[in-house]
């Protein structure tokens, strides 16, 4: 099953997983230092919540498509550089704390897009733990910055 991926950077993370588990009925999928997922079943939707500066606004820090193989990465790469768009292709990259092949596009008004498969999970040590100093990576959170996807 595919599914769409809403990444936003958030400045009171709890206070964001409190908001979205009520509005999706759901607990976080994934929770590590500065970071959560939610797997929403319905509607398909995968929700990242990156923790960023206090006091900011929230705000889109990314969008993506997860899909079930890197298979169907590789696929998605294909379809879109024959279309012309730039695409910038990761293989085995540790990025959310899941280690994923992926490839990045840039939408018309800038607007990253990934299309990715997680085949690994990295750090599961680190799951439930909510201190940024527990994380080697700083939460992980970084490795998806706006911007990151290749200039059209």
């Amino acid at each position: 099953m595919s599914r769409v991926q809403l990444a936003l950077r958030v400045a009171d993370l709890e206070r964001s997983i409190a908001f979205y588990s009520t509005l999706f009925g759901t607990a976080p999928a994934k929770r590590r230092p500065g970071y959560a997922n939610f797997a929403v079943a319905e509607p398909p939707l995968k929700l990242v919540l990156l923790e960023g500066e206090p006091g900011e606004d929230t705000r889109m820090d990314h969008l993506g498509v997860e899909v079930e193989s890197t298979a169907m990465v590789d696929a998605a790469a294909r379809r879109l550089a024959d279309a012309g768009l730039a695409t910038r292709p990761e293989e085995q990259t540790t990025c959310c704390y899941a280690v994923q092949d992926k490839v990045w596009v840039t939408g018309p008004g800038k607007e990253p897009w990934e299309v990715y498969t997680v085949t690994a999970d990295a750090r599961p040590d680190l799951e439930g733990r909510t201190d940024r100093e527990a994380s080697a990576v700083d939460g992980d959170g970084a490795c998806c910055p706006a911007g990151a996807a290749p200039q059209p």
